[in-house]
């Protein structure tokens, strides 16, 4: 098994953020969306990526992005062992239970808009809780992404509260729960112990 790159951080600048009204920005970057319901653990994951503490606003308290954040890594950079030159693009959190149901329904337009119309985009990482079987949202988002012709990747978020012995069956789970396509990129995350981090860089390197 080839020996995976620990992808370095030159440059990483919150460089576009666009609420409910705005218009969506235009980059020639290739972007990467991650998109996840309310505290599963997006803005850790972009952090993590990202080798910063806090660049990406975490929060105990769920829906607390409720907008769409435009992170661009290395601008220019071509060298192998850095993260390539792209944008990271945090999507608002669905299934937020406290938000009105008007509220509910402006973010799941502004995220649909920004999945149809953005030009630039080449894939979008679901996050799903690996403690949990995958919501009726998390259905549903996986469902709309495959409608809309393109291939998410599953990310498997907070490994590091499970124990080994339990890795497999919740994978299994969280696969028959999205009832994924054949060939689907499943990738078992965590923030705390940064597991996965190469293996969702080397990702994005290859779909660039």
């Amino acid at each position: 098994m080839a020996e995976m790159i620990e992808y370095k951080i030159r440059e990483a600048v919150l460089e576009a953020v666009c609420g409910i009204s705005s218009e969506l920005p235009h980059f020639e970057v290739p972007e990467f969306a991650f998109a996840g319901k309310s505290n599963v653990g997006k803005s850790s994951l972009i952090n993590t990526l990202l080798m910063r503490k806090s660049l990406a606003r975490t929060s105990s308290q769920p829906g607390k992005t409720q907008t769409i954040n435009f992170y661009h890594i290395n601008q220019g950079e071509s060298r192998p062992d850095f993260a390539p030159d792209c944008f990271l693009v945090d999507l608002p959190g669905y299934g937020y239970a406290n938000a009105s149901v008007e509220i509910k329904a402006k973010w799941g337009k502004m995220i649909e808009r920004y999945l149809q119309q953005s030009a630039s985009l080449k894939c979008v990482f679901l996050l799903v809780d690996m403690r949990h079987a995958p919501s009726g949202n998390d259905k549903l988002m996986y469902d709309w992404i495959v409608t809309n012709g393109l291939s998410p990747v599953i990310v498997a978020t907070k490994k590091d509260k499970l124990k080994k012995s339990q890795i497999d069956k919740q994978l299994s789970i969280i696969r028959k729960g999205l009832d994924v396509r054949s060939g689907t990129l499943l990738i078992p995350f965590s923030s705390q112990t940064r597991e996965g981090r190469s293996e969702l860089w080397e990702t994005i390197c290859s779909l660039r």
